[in-house]
């Protein structure tokens, strides 16, 4: 299996690639985003230094308990970011030899108009939330070469949709991935360029998010690299009790832990430090190292 970004590919079977974090905003739920450029070039150096093979850069929080911020606002924050790139690996020695280096850059966005103008910055990854309501961002990544990243969810972005029920969550995913796939194709996206995510804690009930965390095996039928964004996620809070998301990197280790054995390709973690070592560790005592 070839994940083919803009500016080259990766091959799997390979150790799983951590994705780290950088938010460009100031109401991230786990409390780490910041306004100021230079800060986050410099959160995304460490998180380089500390392993990961991708950074995702958003501008904008995904928390429905937030209002949209404006499309040139996004833009105005995420684009200095993206230019900039380059300082963040310059000097930087990778941890080993299996590190993605110099890191992909992915950019975290939903509208269309931010997808375009950013990733015609720069950007290997499009790491679109939207759950493709139409094939307007489909068209972005094939037009620039970018990967990209189909979302399960239901409804639009920013919005409250934990009243979602699913007779059968996991058929569901399936249907919903079997549909996006062959409408991301059909606007030009090579097969080779899509990820999966699950969208865990998208319109789901906790219920849902554990059987997708068990069963998520299930999504290798299709071929493609599975992201597992899990990190400080609310299902994590609910299950260990825990309130506060910056407590929630042991159970966020846990779930790493359980989406390599199931055969998760990415993972988009806050704590990079912590999972890159985890990544490591399983991927030797599997006897893939």
């Amino acid at each position: 299996m070839i994940l083919q970004a803009r500016t080259r590919s990766v091959r799997f079977p390979r150790r799983p690639l951590v994705m780290g974090i950088v938010n460009v905003t100031d109401d991230s739920f786990s409390g780490d985003g910041t306004l100021e450029v230079g800060m986050a070039l410099r959160h995304a150096r460490t998180l380089i230094e500390q392993g990961a093979d991708i950074i995702d850069v958003g501008g904008e929080s995904a928390r429905t308990n937030r209002e949209a911020i404006a499309e040139p606002e996004e833009i105005r924050r995420v684009i200095p970011v993206v230019q900039r790139f380059p300082e963040t690996y310059e000097g930087v020695t990778a941890v080993d030899d299996h590190q993605v280096f110099p890191p992909l850059l992915s950019v975290n966005t939903w509208r269309p108009g931010v997808a375009r103008a950013t990733l015609a910055a720069g950007g290997d990854i499009l790491n679109d939330m939207s759950a493709l309501p139409d094939d307007e961002n489909a068209r972005v990544a094939a037009a620039t070469g970018a990967a990209l990243v189909i979302m399960h969810s239901v409804g639009l972005p920013k919005q409250p949709h934990t009243h979602v029920q699913y007779p059968d969550v996991m058929r569901a995913l399936h249907e919903f991935f079997e549909a996006k796939i062959n409408e991301a194709m059909r606007s030009g996206v090579n097969a080779d360029a899509i990820i999966l995510d699950p969208g865990i804690d998208f319109a789901k009930q906790k219920k849902d998010n554990l059987r997708i965390l068990r069963e998520l095996g299930l999504l290798q039928v299709f071929g493609r690299p599975i992201l597992l964004p899990v990190s400080r996620k609310t299902v994590l809070g609910e299950t260990l009790g825990i309130p506060n998301a910056k407590d929630r990197d042991a159970g966020t280790i846990a779930c790493v832990v359980a989406g390599i054995l199931r055969g998760a390709a990415i993972f988009r973690v806050h704590n990079v430090h912590a999972t890159s070592q985890a990544v490591r560790v399983i991927w030797g005592v599997t006897g893939s190292e």
